[in-house]
């Protein structure tokens, strides 16, 4: 047989180069092209077009039966899910270290074990008694659960294969290796062959297998980027660790919305669930402060009242402004700076603004603009917004304040914490006993806010 040809891949991005270079000509990152085996000239030139069985094809309105689900009785975990986990389904988690993927996941393997499931935990980068301490730590140290630390996937499937398991947690996909891929582990070939098998495993055996993921520097996960292609459900485990809440977001999800999130705090025991997660995201609003805004976002079906804040600080003739921003995009500020000062006509081009979202949280809603608007015009003008107002909208570059998606359930989830007045787009109706204050363009809130006619 030919000897294969010498190949070189990306741990980044998975792309391929027959010669070894320090920066990948594809994602530009260094110090990422690892030598791995090539294709034979056998395997490249064996014709798969024969030899193979016809396959039964099915049509569309054929019978389908709704997946069966297991509850982990983690409301948060289940809600982030679309329900919970479902047999037969393979769930990538990441997030950054120290996180506490593997606690959630433990905790979750813990109270499925106690439910009478069969729940197996493989740990590739702990030993058993690392494990077991933690499950004493939280409480969960008479769950029957399965423990094992290996990195093996021979042995591991050779081990699923001998019991019947309803639950598999895998910690994690890089420190796991095939015997049948000729690199180190944690390379692009080895993190893809051994979720292949695992995925197989899942999907022959009816096992709902939960995979743990490293992230890279910048926040993804690490490996090849089919890994996120080949699993059913993609998690991400947001939060910083000197904050105390943590945001299980759903990025992919082939049985339910990508919409939904758990939001979790981390303490003593574990984590625990946040069932009104606006509590952790509002400071103290007794008293009016200029440049403090209330913003309803919507996570899903779920609102979450977050505070924004903005401070801004006028400089001498010459010097150079600073923009600085914590939770939101800085494009998008730009953008608001932009508007307010051409179509309202605030000169806010000489001064510093700096803009935080209280409590860690990080905003994507597009329904910010008119908040983050609002708390720059409270901010720049020291006018405070009444405390007892929440604002949400859109803003569009001529100036216009758009409508947004669900304003009754913003407006429903800030009666409930004693909010009575709403500022919005023009046209919506008031919910919950709260008066609302609509705006056709930017220049009406700002001679509000100012008090002028």
């Amino acid at each position: 047989m030919a000897k294969a040809k010498r190949q070189y891949v990306c741990q980044n991005c998975g792309s391929v180069s027959y010669r070894w270079q320090g920066q990948c000509a594809d994602c530009n990152e260094w110090n990422t092209l690892v030598e791995e085996a090539g294709e034979t000239a056998f395997s490249a030139k064996h014709d798969l077009s024969r030899g193979g069985r016809t396959l039964a094809l099915e049509t569309l309105d054929a019978q389908s039966v709704m997946p069966e689900r297991m509850l982990c009785g983690i409301a948060e975990f289940d809600r982030a899910l679309g329900g919970g986990f479902v047999a037969g389904s393979a769930t990538l988690i990441g997030g950054d270290p120290g996180i506490g993927k593997s606690t959630l996941l433990l905790q979750a393997a813990g109270r499925l074990a106690k439910a009478g499931k069969s729940v197996v935990y493989i740990s590739g980068e702990e030993a058993a008694a690392q494990v077991r301490l933690r499950a004493q730590r939280l409480g969960l140290g008479d769950a029957p659960v399965a423990l094992a630390s290996a990195t093996s996937v021979r042995d591991i499937l050779a081990t699923l294969d001998s019991r019947t398991a309803d639950f598999v947690v895998i910690d994690s996909i890089q420190t796991m290796h095939s015997d049948l891929i000729d690199s180190a582990p944690g390379t692009v070939s080895q993190v893809r062959a051994s979720a292949q098998e695992l995925i197989r495993y899942a999907k022959d055996g009816g096992a709902a297998i939960v995979l743990v993921g490293h992230v890279t520097k910048d926040g993804t996960i690490a490996g090849p980027r089919v890994l996120e292609h080949m699993v059913d459900t993609v998690l991400a485990f947001e939060g910083e660790r000197s904050h105390q809440y943590r945001i299980l977001r759903a990025i992919k999800n082939r049985f339910g919305g990508t919409d939904e999130i758990g939001v979790f705090a981390m303490g003593e025991e574990g984590l625990g669930e946040v069932s009104n997660p606006s509590s952790l995201f509002l400071t103290d609003r007794s008293r009016d402060v200029p440049g403090s805004v209330v913003f309803p976002a919507l996570e899903g079906t779920r609102p979450v009242l977050v505070e924004v804040q903005a401070l801004t600080v006028r400089l001498a003739s010459g010097a150079t402004p600073r923009r600085a921003v914590v939770g939101w995009d800085s494009g998008r500020l730009a953008m608001v700076l932009a508007v307010l000062e051409a179509r309202c006509g605030l000169q806010m081009g000489a001064a510093e603004v700096y803009l935080n979202i209280a409590g860690g949280y990080r905003l994507t809603d597009p329904a910010a603009d008119l908040a983050v608007a609002a708390a720059l015009i409270s901010a720049f003008s020291e006018q405070p917004v009444p405390a007892d107002a929440i604002v949400f909208g859109e803003l569009s570059l001529s100036g216009e304040v758009r409508q947004v998606a669900h304003d009754g359930l913003r407006l429903r989830e800030a009666a409930k914490l004693g909010f009575s007045r709403g500022w919005g787009p023009k046209g919506m109706k008031g919910v919950g006993g709260i008066s609302v204050t609509g705006f056709g363009r930017l220049g009406e809130l700002v001679d509000l806010m100012l008090g002028r006619d």
